[in-house]
């Protein structure tokens, strides 16, 4: 009878197992909402590629993470930090949406850092590139995976004024990341040397830039440099390149750029444009695996940004996997703990959220040199992830203890 009664007691314990397994996973759902501009002038860097991306890291799962489905949602944030944070606050108190992600443009993502902290849900920010928001502004609820102000300035300025080009004038993007862009990439010009004659500051998604060119070309600066993204980046080149301002023999640098930038413009127009980049569909086997699949669904080769965003929702999904729950804070902390795949490389994320990988400069190829399509990049020299992003002693982060 105690036989009985022991196999019974066993049998009833095996029975609430994965009930209680599922118990920590909150309503039994991981819900992740991938929020960026998807209609605006980072459509093409983020937008619906970005979900594509998000939702083939999903299907490496099985659409199922610890014994529960995974959904992903999206919305369009305009680049407006208060639609931004209207989506944030109703995803996370009526849509129990479990973590956010992407999410370019600083100053929205920003604001949806303040919702997520005092909200205790995870932020996955592969998309804004703002430094701050592992630094100064970090949340024990956030993980920066992508490439910051401070990254992308040090490779592609130093490279610049050791070239020779030691005059600047900048185009900035009048909001948070074109602000610490320029700020990020001033120090390191004045470090090597070099002068900075002034600068502009333009509204986000202009059409045109002829007064800010002639400005640029009046400093008679050696370099432009060019502290905007997506669409803006495209534009001023553009229009740079019909004023004249390359034969006159001024330096266009733009500080952050992307493959679908370089598409846009083609060649032609963008050949001996240095960038720096954490990923580059053709860097390695694995990355140009991946990159033909999403290549056959979405028509286009990856940005960095969309290939980041999938890299740490898989990163996300391993550690909910591991830890068979979907709390944040554990959820966070085994994130920390175990390395980051990217791709054929790996790196590690900080104790104040910020993922260190090491990045290439490259130079975009002359037309002649393109062997196959989307053929752009050739490496200039690898930057160390130490040397690329800012120390934890530098960054500022309140949540760091100080050493």
């Amino acid at each position: 009878m105690r036989q009985l009664r022991s196999l019974a007691l066993a049998a009833s314990l095996l029975g609430v197992l994965p009930a209680a397994a599922t118990a920590q996973m909150s309503d039994g759902v991981v819900r992740i909402g991938i929020l960026n501009d998807m209609n605006g002038p980072y459509a093409d860097l983020a937008g619906p590629g970005s979900v594509l991306a998000a939702q083939m890291a999903a299907e490496e799962f099985g659409n199922r993470v610890a014994g529960v489905p995974v959904e992903i949602v999206s919305a369009n944030h305009q680049n407006k930090p208060d639609v931004g944070a209207e989506i944030t606050r109703r995803w996370v108190d009526q849509d129990k949406v479990d973590a956010i992600a992407d999410v370019p443009t600083s100053s929205v993502a920003l604001a949806v850092q303040n919702i997520v902290r005092d909200k205790q849900k995870v932020f996955l920010i592969s998309g804004a590139a703002a430094a701050s928001l592992s630094g100064k502004d970090c949340s024990p609820f956030s993980i920066q995976t992508s490439d910051d102000t401070n990254a992308l300035s040090i490779g592609t300025t130093r490279a610049v004024v050791k070239s020779g080009a030691d005059s600047w004038f900048f185009l900035t993007a009048d909001y948070v990341f074109g602000h610490a862009m320029e700020a990020e990439s001033t120090k390191v010009i004045k470090a090597h040397g070099g002068t900075v004659l002034g600068g502009v500051r333009h509204p986000q998604n202009t059409a045109d830039f002829a007064s800010y060119l002639l400005r640029a070309k009046g400093s008679g600066a050696k370099a432009i440099g060019l502290a905007n993204a997506g669409n803006d980046t495209i534009t001023s080149i553009k229009q740079a390149v019909e004023f004249g301002l390359t034969q006159s023999g001024q330096r266009l640098v733009g500080l952050i750029l992307f493959i679908s930038d370089i598409h846009a413009l083609g060649l032609q127009n963008a050949h001996g444009l240095m960038l720096t980049e954490g990923f580059y569909w053709d860097m390695d086997p694995v990355a140009r695996e991946w990159s033909q699949r999403f290549h056959k669904r979405f028509g286009k080769m990856p940005t960095r940004q969309q290939a980041t965003t999938y890299a740490t929702v898989v990163h996300y999904l391993r550690a909910i996997d591991h830890a068979k729950t979907d709390d944040s804070r554990t959820v966070v902390a085994r994130m920390k703990a175990a390395p980051m795949k990217y791709f054929g490389h790996e790196g590690r994320i900080r104790e104040d959220g910020r993922f260190v990988h090491d990045l290439k400069l490259y130079e975009v190829k002359h037309p002649s040199e393109s062997k196959y399509p989307w053929d752009y990049y050739k490496t200039v020299t690898t930057i160390p992830g130490e040397e690329a992003f800012a120390s934890m002693a530098d960054g500022g982060c309140p949540l760091v203890a100080k050493r």
